[in-house]
């Protein structure tokens, strides 16, 4: 099936799983027609679609619970337990059992598209490599969390460039009007629960945020306490886009849990499903960073690096490194950067038939 017929039926498959905000929809549906890497991020879907297809060869690799929606700006910043500031991947709405080799392909294919319109400068070919060896070498290392402390100083810096004015960040949530339309209860009392003081006063908003998830219902409580704002985000979940590709019968699980428990990670003691909610504390230091917010002087080699190595950390909680180690070293060649340029092509033809 084309991209439009696609994008019907599986919007239609999702109304069946959650409820459609339809303005936030044709909003999402704007945003895919202006430019070509906003339109890849929203559309996981469609890659879940014709991956297997396009890259037939790597469909065979070892399965691993993986990130599904992965690309260059679902990575950012949390608060682990002990108040560190670690760096990782920032959601898991789309994570499903399915080669490992996805991730590395759709990462690959993301950084290319962001290269493309300005948010990165690196060529594919270079960071194909990098991304290798970042996945290659946690492999054999057994995978460790990326603490932003005493090591990583270089990803600190690029990480925390956007910190040095928070007033922005809380700027623009102060600006989200007051919801004016019934909230669940669950949402409620999950909200009210997550607030660092029972019972403390809030208001509840409506945010937009991301490209994928636009459409889905996402409630934001706002308090003032001890003199700052603090803030929680309640956003409603459906299963993977692929299990809508693979006719999953019934009623798909959903693994965001399930694989933030499992990947070698300091985990958000504030993320955490209830229900088919995901919950999670908003703040400068704990959200995704756009690419636009990185420092101009950047070390991007080193940043890609980073995020091969952690996309291994995903994968390591559910398949043994040395399986996934020995699957790797077995291709050859320009094997990453050449599936990552097929599904760019596929991609493009995909946003010109949605433009037209």
């Amino acid at each position: 099936m084309n991209f439009v017929q696609a994008t019907a039926k599986y919007e239609a498959w999702l109304g069946r799983h959650l409820r459609i905000l339809e303005e936030d929809l044709e909003y999402k549906h704007e945003q895919m027609r202006k430019l070509l890497f906003p339109f890849f991020r929203a559309t996981y879907y469609r890659w879940a679609q014709i991956w297997p297809e396009i890259c037939k060869p790597l469909s065979a690799a070892p399965s691993a619970l993986a990130v599904g929606d992965l690309h260059a700006e679902n990575f950012g910043t949390w608060r682990d337990a002990e108040g560190r500031l670690i760096w990782g991947i920032n959601d898991f709405d789309e994570a499903w059992p399915m080669p490992y080799t996805n991730d590395l392909v759709r990462l690959a294919a993301s950084i290319d598209l962001a290269a493309t319109e300005g948010g990165l400068k690196i060529r594919l070919k270079d960071a194909a490599e990098v991304l290798v060896k970042g996945y290659k070498d946690c492999l054999k290392a057994g995978g460790h969390p990326l603490v932003l402390a005493e090591s990583n100083l270089e990803l600190r810096t690029m990480a925390a460039a956007r910190l040095k004015d928070p007033g922005v960040f809380w700027r623009k949530l102060s600006a989200l009007p007051d919801l004016q339309g019934p909230v669940p209860k669950l949402v409620l009392k999950s909200l009210s629960r997550a607030m660092p003081e029972r019972k403390l006063k809030c208001r509840i908003a409506h945010r937009r945020s991301g490209l994928g998830s636009l459409g889905r219902e996402r409630f934001v409580a706002i308090a003032e306490w001890h003199g700052g704002a603090v803030a929680r985000e309640a956003k409603a979940l459906a299963p993977s886009a692929a299990s809508w590709t693979h006719k999953t019968k019934g009623t798909p699980a959903i693994l965001y849990q399930q694989i933030l428990d499992r990947s070698i990670r300091c985990l958000d003691p504030f993320v955490h499903m209830r229900g088919r909610w995901i919950l999670r504390r908003l703040a400068p230091d704990c959200s995704r960073i756009p690419l636009a917010d990185l420092p101009a002087a950047r070390d991007e080699a080193l940043l890609l690096y980073f995020m091969g190595w952690e996309t291994a950390n995903v994968h390591i909680g559910s398949a043994k490194p040395k399986t996934l180690l020995t699957d790797l070293q077995k291709r050859k060649g320009k094997w990453l950067h050449d599936a990552a340029a097929l599904m760019v092509k596929a991609t493009e033809k995909d946003w010109r038939e949605w433009k037209s």
